[in-house]
């Protein structure tokens, strides 16, 4: 069992209708048909969102898609209308508010990888294989894939696993020529992303992006190269054979699964409250990477 620890009651806004609680983001629709989508400071971790909120997130998450979304204008579109705070929505909304086209959504994870770390990494172990993709013999926990890989998986419902699948089966759910536009998509800004990141000693990983059509137009939706979406490593301490260091919800996965916080992941227990400690080193990791891509100063 896994899901919401506490989950919140959706504010109502006049001239509003809510659509969907997400673990991060809750969703609106307005009169005109665009949707409302508000970046909340809620952290979830072994799929659950946990009943402490990260103080900021909300924006920087909203803020760094922005400035990503400016940094690949000229590979392809994005969702975005507008940043205004609708007209009777609380004064907590601005900077995290992102109003969208409504897009008909491609349901699938669009995942790049750079490196192998995580699920990506369970598979090699077991298979030399990712997603179905055969790689080299000799790679470890934070090796750079001899070149970066489209390793999708299927979206799944909050509190469940997205579960990796092979690019075939992508086309087979969703059409040969749509499966080949997200792939070449998903690795160009990958590809991107990657090279802007390296000039600023950080390292992405890999990361995830959710895709939509406008008419016949790809769209990228949703947020894009965020620590949320991504893993960013600091360069300067990269060292393959075990885990990296992250920017991340790191301090967040130690301390949940250390003793000090009494939980057992396996149980069906939800996690505790946060301690303030991991809350502040949190919220300054979130900051940190912000600062470190776009070059300015968050305040």
């Amino acid at each position: 069992m896994s899901g919401f620890v506490e989950k919140p009651e959706p504010l109502q806004v006049p001239g509003l209708v809510h659509l969907h609680t997400g673990k991060v983001r809750e969703l609106y629709q307005n009169e005109a048909g665009d949707l409302v989508m508000i970046a909340s400071d809620r952290i979830s971790a072994f799929d659950w969102v946990l009943p402490t909120e990260i103080p900021d997130k909300g924006r920087v998450l909203t803020q760094l898609s922005l400035w990503w979304f400016d940094q690949i204008a000229d590979l392809l579109p994005n969702h975005v209308l507008s940043t205004d705070v609708p007209e009777g929505a609380p004064a907590d909304w601005a900077g995290r508010t992102l109003v969208c086209k409504s897009l008909r959504m491609v349901p699938v994870e669009a995942v790049a990888r750079g490196y192998l770390t995580g699920s990506g990494l369970l598979e090699y172990n077991e298979s030399r294989t990712v997603c179905g993709l055969a790689l080299p013999e000799g790679l470890v926990d934070g090796s750079e894939l001899p070149a970066p890989i489209f390793t999708p998986a299927t979206k799944a419902a909050v509190g469940e696993h997205d579960e990796n699948v092979s690019y075939e089966e992508v086309a087979r759910q969703v059409g040969a020529d749509t499966a080949a536009q997200l792939r070449q998509a998903t690795l160009a800004v990958y590809s991107r992303g990657r090279d802007i990141a390296r000039d600023r000693g950080i390292i992405l990983a890999d990361t995830k992006f959710e895709f939509g059509f406008d008419g016949e137009t790809l769209v990228i939706a949703d947020e894009v190269l965020t620590p949320d979406s991504s893993r960013f490593w600091p360069a300067e301490q990269w060292e393959p054979g075990h885990a990296q260091p992250s920017y991340d919800k790191q301090f967040v996965r130690d301390w949940l699964t250390s003793a000090e916080s009494g939980w057992d992941r396996k149980s069906e227990q939800p996690p505790p409250p946060l301690p303030q400690e991991v809350v502040d080193r949190t919220r300054a990791k979130y900051i940190e990477a912000y600062e470190r891509l776009t070059g300015t100063s968050w305040s």
